[in-house]
């Protein structure tokens, strides 16, 4: 059934961008939220075979609990699943850990929910079957945006810093 998953290669551990090099996604941390319970074993084998460092769940409710004790970079999260859907998952997600990227993913939603699930901050949109070579260039991207983003707030952080010593600097 998860023929297309089973196949691919690894990405490289860094790319080079610019003459410049770059972090990947390789070693990012991923949690794989569906009810399926065979494909998230086998979505999870098959990342932590490409160095990500995976775990995985069967639920919305479970997943809150798991990013409540752990953080995650990104998450692969079906739309679909008993008890708490999808969306509401990644409404709590976002609302609580805002910079986590989250990539949606389903064989039975509709485009309307995965439009939906788009305007509420997440990443990316994938159907299954979904080849692994697909995911993995995705989970790369959502990896990459999510470090960008808190280089920026690093950044910042640095310069507000740097500005307040030198107010104190000038009114001691």
């Amino acid at each position: 059934m998860y023929a297309g998953l089973l196949g691919g290669v690894a990405l490289a551990r860094s790319m080079t961008v610019g003459g410049q090099q770059r972090r990947s996604a390789m070693g990012a941390k991923v949690l794989v939220v569906d009810d399926e319970r065979e494909f998230s074993v086998l979505l999870s084998e098959r990342l932590r075979r490409r160095d990500y460092e995976a775990q995985f769940c069967f639920g919305g409710k479970e997943a809150l609990e798991i990013l409540g004790r752990r953080p995650f970079d990104v998450i692969v999260l079906d739309l679909v699943m008993p008890e708490m859907d999808g969306i509401t998952t990644l409404k709590e997600i976002k609302l609580r850990y805002p910079l986590t990227e989250v990539i949606l993913l389903s064989g039975r939603a509709t485009l309307e929910t995965a439009i939906q699930g788009m305007w509420m901050g997440a990443f990316e949109y994938l159907t299954k079957p979904c080849e692994i070579e697909h995911m993995t260039s995705k989970i790369n991207e959502a990896y990459l945006r999510k470090f960008a983003q808190e280089e920026r707030i690093r950044k910042a952080k640095r310069e507000l810093e740097l500005s307040r010593g030198q107010t104190a600097e000038r009114n001691p």
